[in-house]
């Protein structure tokens, strides 16, 4: 699905980039087909922030870094890990969990970006967390809506963070986990604290 062009001029609140600048300096840290996803990110999150009163200006800046450590190599990703002495239990982990986490972190060390809710909407897009701001709501929900997904169960969520985005963010929990289960994953301690939180106890 083809992404349409966003105008949005940046206000130097949160980063001293323009977005030009900063597409060109995410533009820079992946793949093609990782970058129109990123896109399409931005393209959801705006519509989303639009409908629940949160800054369009903040959620395009993290829905185009959210990705921005996700072609990073797992060597790199990993001796960040121990450089920076984050939690060695994310050793047992690969790049769908490292990404967010370490995202952040380079995000704000090399992009200069330090605004914390645009921190923790990077840091918990893919694992969530039991207590999220609109704005992280709002990444959350996007990364898995953008119209470049296509699975079983896309649509109906898109029509649920039309209507009721924390609705959304349960929706896509809950269908998270249960997809690791069923593929037999690894999951993350946090992952089940977001679900034992907004699903088990809304």
């Amino acid at each position: 699905m083809e992404n349409k062009p966003i105008q949005l001029v940046y206000s130097k609140k949160y980063t001293t980039l323009t977005r030009n600048e900063l597409i060109q300096a995410v533009k820079s840290q992946m793949s093609l087909k990782r970058f129109q996803h990123v896109l399409g990110v931005e393209q959801s999150a705006i519509q989303l922030a639009e409908k629940y009163n949160v800054s369009i200006e903040a959620v395009s800046i993290a829905a185009l870094t959210h990705d921005y450590a996700k072609e990073r190599s797992d060597k790199e990703m990993q001796d960040l890990i121990y450089r920076e002495q984050f939690d060695l239990e994310l050793l047992d982990y690969g790049s769908n969990i490292w990404h967010g986490l370490l995202g952040a972190f380079l995000v704000k060390q090399e992009l200069g970006i330090a605004d914390l809710d645009i921190l923790n909407a990077i840091k918990h897009h893919t694992i969530g967390a039991e207590k999220m701001s609109l704005l992280e709501q709002v990444i959350y929900v996007a990364d898995y809506i953008e119209p470049g997904r296509v699975f079983p169960g896309v649509e109906y969520a898109r029509k649920l963070a039309a209507e009721d985005l924390q609705a959304a963010v349960q929706y896509e929990t809950k269908q998270t986990l249960q997809h690791l289960i069923e593929n037999n994953r690894k999951i993350y301690p946090k992952t089940i604290a977001t679900y034992n939180k907004w699903v088990a106890n809304p």
